[in-house]
Formats: structure tokens, C-alpha cells, sequence
């Protein structure tokens, strides 16, 4: 895990973008009142809770090929106990069916934002249409879990050019566009 613990620090830095909202999001179980919406809602005092069987599943699928470098996930041991997860596995493919399980967390008694690079063999952000988010186990023998709220971030893209590239024309043609009248 990387120092870098607040998410919204990084969207305003303006080097990442939260794509979560670009997702359909469909979870294994959920407690009525208690599914997607709360996970979603930027507030920390909602959750999402399973009811049923480990692993609990959270998935995000996106309609194009997305570029994700991070996921945070916001969990609090203090209120929530052996809701907490305490493992998790994250994988990511085109649909269900070829999932590949890419990071691995193990964390102990969490008390707000984690942060999971995510990262292929390169060390470089990976592409993908589909990211589950497995809960593997809870603390002290948790049947259900609460996940208090997930972000997913992409890189943004460089939207400035740098003119000094674009400046040497070397045919008639271009020259005339080398100055704005």
C-alpha cells in the first residue's frame, strides 16, 4: 500500500479521474437498504452489507475497455467489527468468465481509505472491462461484510500541447498556417 490514502486529493490534483460512475455495479447479496446506492453515496456513515455466503462479490463492469490504476476502499473496523473484511482479492477480465485474480490485500483491523494499485506485469495501469472485488474473509470470523465506499480511479490523459513542437514547418503548405491572424 501506498501512502497516498485520500482519493479525492488525487482527483483534485487532477492526475487521476473517478470512472466508478462510467460502471454498472451489481453486488452477490445485499441486505435490503443497504446494496449499490449506499456504496456509492460519498458518505462514510452508509454501507453496503452482504447477506449470504462467502465470498462476497462487488462488480464493475464497464461498457468500453477502461484504464484503471487504483481502487480505494473505505472500511472502519471500529464501528463495523466482524463486518470488516480482513481479505480481499481483486480480479479483473472481460466478463465473468476469464477473470484473472491480479492483487491479493490482506488487512488488518482497517480504519478508512485502502488503496490498491492496480497494476500489470509491466507496472503499468491496467485496461479492462470488468473488475470484481472478492471478499475473501472478515475479521474475527465474520459472516457478512460492510464496505463503506469504493473508488475507482483512472490516469487522466495530458490534455495540453506543447506548441514548441508544432513550430518548424518546413513546407509552403504548412507555413501558412504558422500564424493566427
Amino acid at each position: 500500500m501506498a501512502s497516498e490514502k485520500d482519493p479525492l486529493a488525487s482527483e483534485r490534483s487532477g492526475s487521476v479521474r473517478e470512472v466508478g460512475n462510467h460502471a454498472i455495479w451489481s453486488l452477490s447479496s445485499c441486505k435490503p437498504g443497504f446494496g449499490i446506492d449506499q456504496l456509492r453515496d460519498d458518505c462514510m456513515d452508509t454501507y453496503w452489507q452482504s447477506d449470504g455466503q462467502l465470498p462476497h462479490l462487488v462488480n464493475i463492469q464497464f461498457q468500453r475497455k477502461t484504464m484503471v490504476s487504483h481502487i480505494y476502499i473505505y472500511t472502519d473496523y471500529k464501528l463495523d467489527e466482524s463486518y470488516t473484511p480482513s481479505r480481499i482479492s481483486i480480479r479483473a477480465g472481460t466478463h465473468f468468465n476469464d477473470l484473472q485474480e491480479i492483487e491479493v490485500i490482506e488487512l488488518i483491523e482497517p480504519s478508512g481509505w485502502e488503496m490498491i494499485p492496480i497494476k500489470d506485469i509491466h507496472d503499468r495501469p491496467i485496461r479492462t472491462y470488468m473488475i470484481q472485488i472478492a471478499v475473501l474473509s472478515n475479521h474475527q470470523n465474520g459472516r457478512d461484510t460492510h464496505m463503506r465506499q469504493i473508488k475507482i480511479h483512472s490516469p487522466c490523459e495530458p490534455t495540453s500541447f506543447d506548441i514548441n513542437k508544432f513550430r518548424n514547418f518546413s513546407t509552403v503548405q504548412f507555413q501558412q498556417y504558422a500564424t493566427i491572424r
